[in-house]
């Protein structure tokens, strides 16, 4: 029985576990199993590589909270055997999974790496040879045993930034993914520079896993011109719990009475309505201007610099745990895995 420390890759499906088959040329997905063969260079880690695939290899559109309880529960069954896990998943809904498992691992004290490609890992140009091994170094890094990066996390294309401060911004280009609101955690070149300062410090308690979701969620994009007979439609759900309004700059909303009507009936019905930004980078800072000084007295709640995919994924963990929409409004006080600035 070897001694080598052992990490666990975790295979759901996407771009990178792709490799062309030998009869018709097809992309077809590959079997971990094998993946020393495939890539030799693995063998350099001083490390017992496992892997687990899902039954079915999806692709991340396809992904759903039922697949995170998988992922979860999963890395919460092996915990104790693997000094770390690397995830392979598509790049489309990558955030969502790093969001929602930087809240359902709690307390986290080992590295949970998500990465993926843009083109397969058996096509012969490809990032995803870069991503793996990179991810599987950065899984492993320990000094004094204390792992470096005990957070679930993307890397890609040389950075590697926190799960729940990610978007994916560019379809085509490798540097898919960016953090608009937080620094990376770490930087690849010839050699991986580790931003400490901004790193959680592990937790000290065993790990417990949350399982339920709710998604009882509307999501109003307000746009230029938008109607009253649209945004009115809202209304019509009856199961809504929670409403993501994506409003303009720091939270600024059109100067309608019948949309201020609108949230009113909504907040009157127990429907936490939670404010962010369409911009890229920044944060809502409700009241800052006139046009957003009616949400304050409404009672919106202001989602600060979180992301939409960390703040849909703690929408639904919150739900799923049956929490009102007073509960929802201290929640979005509270900085459950780093994912606000506050």
């Amino acid at each position: 029985m070897s001694n080598k420390p052992a990490l666990l890759l975790i295979y759901t499906g996407g771009t990178i576990g792709m490799v062309r088959h030998p009869k018709h040329g097809q992309l077809v997905p590959f079997d971990f199993n094998g993946i020393s063969t495939l890539m030799p260079e693995l063998q350099q880690f001083d490390l017992e590589l496992e892997s687990i695939s899902f039954a079915q290899p999806i692709d991340s559109s396809n992904v759903t909270p039922e697949h995170w309880v998988e992922l979860a529960q999963l890395i919460h069954d092996n915990y104790d055997r693997y000094i770390g896990f690397v995830i392979l998943h598509g790049s489309d809904t990558m955030a969502y999974t790093a969001s929602a498992l930087s809240f359902m691992l709690t307390p986290l004290s080992k590295p949970v790496i998500i990465t993926g490609s843009q083109l397969p890992i058996g096509m012969i140009r490809n990032d995803a040879r870069e991503n793996l091994i990179t991810s599987i170094e950065i899984a492993s890094a320990y000094e004094h045993g204390v792992p470096l990066v005990p957070e679930v996390c993307i890397y890609f294309d040389n950075l590697l930034l926190r799960g729940n401060r990610s978007k994916k911004f560019n379809a085509e280009k490798f540097e898919a993914f960016q953090s608009p609101n937080y620094p990376p955690l770490a930087e690849a070149a010839t050699r991986i520079r580790y931003n400490h300062s901004y790193i959680r410090e592990r937790g000290r308690q065993s790990l417990s896993v949350r399982t339920k979701f709710g998604n009882q969620i509307g999501v109003l994009k307000l746009f230029p011109g938008i109607s009253e007979h649209f945004a009115n439609s809202l209304l019509a759900d009856q199961e809504m719990k929670a409403l993501i309004v994506e409003s303009f700059g720091s939270g600024n909303v059109p100067s309608k009475p019948w949309l201020n009507k609108l949230l009113a009936t909504l907040v009157d019905r127990g429907v936490a309505v939670v404010v962010l930004t369409q911009c890229l980078g920044g944060s809502v800072e409700l009241g800052k201007y006139e046009v957003s000084a009616p949400l304050v007295a409404l009672g919106c709640i202001s989602g600060l610099d979180i992301t939409f995919e960390a703040c849909l994924t703690k929408l639904m963990i919150l739900l799923g745990e049956g929490a009102d929409a007073e509960g929802i409004r201290q929640a979005f006080l509270q900085n459950w895995a780093g994912e606000i600035t506050v």
